[in-house]
């Protein structure tokens, strides 16, 4: 049995009676009730339903991954022959329309906080003696420190100022106070380095999918990278986040695949490049949207060319603009996306089943009309992920949070940013060489490129309204954005870089127009939350 089958396995047992797609907003003391009982010897089961949320909140139906993605300059969930309108949610994503009552943010945020609040109850417990752990208590309280400040992470980027909840044992009717984007920061920053010296250098294992200090690094390296943004201006930290980014690169336990699509095959936990997954197997994880890419992105008639064992929904695809920003030698574009004649697993060609294009080839190409109008061909699908043939609803491949091309490429954009674009150059090209293996001259980029602005050609692209060209080279920085595009899709991850980069409000793609709103490089404070705390205030803007 594979390691990470038996570790979300055992997991499984212990949140079985607690897991579901949808989480009903909890007080902030309540207990995430379950049966199980642990000993000094049950460690990873006692740590596993303080894990398990992060995997919910991130993929889960109308989650963080959503909320990072459909908003980009990369992905669009345009109305479909079959749907995908759903009130006008996906839309309102697209173009920065949303409001305090849009599902994506409310789950975005309860979800986060059952991870605190699974942390808080497990430090409590070893805490207040309940747990006797003897001489690992220190080290597992560390890694629980570590981990809540994880789910803090989440917050401080999608929302900002949200209450910092540390304890377990509070009053009823406690309602806590809100923190400032910086305090939040601050926060993180000290919990990761007051902790991470007591954490394991050990790498799989047992230690599989947890935190070990080169995963805490690369949180920390995270952190320091988005400093400025993250701390309202307040800080600014390159120095720090090469050298957080250096404890990994030292460590001397991670490498670059060879291919990239190895680190998302299927059974990709023994990849040498993830410093931290989050462990999936169909199996154990029965949560019906648990990790369901394939379903969310293919035609129903796709399900013929694996053998899925559930019919596809056919919903989000790439934006045409983004397509094209690549390199046409740039091995991602077929490792990474879907596209052309589709056929079934005999190879034979297989056809549209629904809308205008019914009984046509099912032929996926780089065009949408808008997002309020396509057919089933229209637009390149996500594949990045492998789609093992008669997989389930749900996919087993393990997501890399942490991995070591990012680490490379965090380390590039901070010596850049700090003046040394030289080495951020070395450093971008040894991550590409591996995607032009039949042109290897395509793969080197020099300091001038770096220093260059993007190659992406916004301004809007659609059939709704004329054509606009913005061009990309007015982005400080942007083949450095570009160059995070290309590696980092379908990631979970977009609107964060265009953030930093001062790209998310600036710009305008596909049917999404510029708004020049930086109050928008925030979500707002769910309404629900505001209903039920008085001590939160909605964020600026909203």
């Amino acid at each position: 049995m594979k390691t990470k089958s038996i570790i979300v396995g055992l997991i499984a047992l212990i949140v079985a009676s607690t897991s579901c797609t949808e989480l009903e907003d909890r007080s902030y003391h309540d207990i995430i009730a379950d049966q199980f009982n642990p000993t000094s010897e049950d460690i990873a089961a006692l740590l596993g339903s303080a894990y398990v949320p992060w995997r919910e909140t991130l993929l889960l139906w109308n989650g963080v991954a959503r909320a990072q993605m459909l908003p980009s300059d990369q992905d669009v969930l345009p109305a479909r022959p079959n749907g995908w309108v759903d009130g006008g949610i996906y839309k309102r994503m697209h173009q920065h329309k949303w409001t305090s009552e849009e599902d994506i943010c409310i789950q975005s945020w309860e979800r986060t906080y059952v991870g605190v609040n699974a942390c808080n109850r497990t430090l409590y417990q070893i805490e207040s003696g309940e747990i006797d752990l003897g001489d690992e208590a220190a080290s597992v309280i560390a890694e629980l420190k570590v981990l809540r400040a994880s789910y803090y992470y989440i917050l401080v980027d999608l929302f900002g100022n949200v209450p910092l909840v540390t304890r377990f044992d509070v009053p009823d009717g406690f309602l806590p106070e809100q923190s400032s984007r910086q305090e939040v920061y601050e926060f993180i920053i000290t919990e990761i380095t007051e902790n991470i010296d007591l954490l394991t250098e050990t790498v799989g294992g047992a230690y599989y999918g947890r935190f070990n200090k080169w995963a805490a690094y690369s949180l920390l390296a995270k952190m320091y990278l988005n400093a400025k943004v993250f701390s309202n201006g307040a800080h600014t930290e390159w120095a720090k986040c090469i050298e957080a980014c250096d404890k990994v690169i030292n460590s001397g336990h991670y490498i670059l695949e060879v291919e990239q699509r190895q680190v998302f095959v299927t059974n990709n936990e023994n990849s040498k490049e993830i410093i931290m997954a989050l462990a999936f197997d169909e199996t154990y994880v029965t949560d019906w949207n648990a990790f369901d890419f394939h379903m969310y992105t293919l035609q129903p008639a796709s399900q013929a060319t694996y053998n899925f064992q559930a019919t596809p929904w056919g919903g989000v695809c790439c934006i045409p603009q983004f397509i094209d920003s690549f390199d046409p030698d740039d091995e991602r574009l077929e490792t990474s996306f879907i596209k052309g004649q589709q056929y079934d697993i005999n190879g034979n060609s297989i056809n549209c089943t629904m809308g205008n294009m019914s009984g046509q080839p099912l032929n996926y190409i780089n065009e949408v009309p808008s997002i309020d109008e396509s057919q089933e061909v229209h637009g390149v699908r996500w594949g990045k992920f492998e789609y093992a043939t008669g997989i389930t609803n749900r996919l087993s491949n393990d997501w890399p949070l942490f991995r070591y091309a990012d680490i490379l490429l965090m380390k590039a954009e901070a010596l850049l940013r700090n003046g040394n674009a030289a080495d951020a150059a070395t450093l971008v090209t040894e991550v590409r060489q591996r995607n032009f293996t039949d042109n290897p001259s395509k793969a080197t980029v020099t300091a001038a490129d770096l220093q260059k602005g993007s190659s992406y050609d916004y301004g809007r692209r659609d059939d709704l309204v004329a054509p606009t060209h913005e061009g990309g080279d007015d982005i400080q920085f942007g083949r450095m954005l570009d160059e995070l595009g290309w590696e980092f899709t379908q990631e979970g991850r977009r609107r964060q870089d265009m953030v930093r980069f001062n790209v998310f409000t600036t710009k305008s793609w596909f049917s999404h127009d510029k708004d020049n709103s930086e109050h928008l490089n925030l979500y707002p404070i769910p309404q629900k939350q505001l209903l039920t705390n008085s001590n939160l205030k909605q964020n600026p803007g909203y």
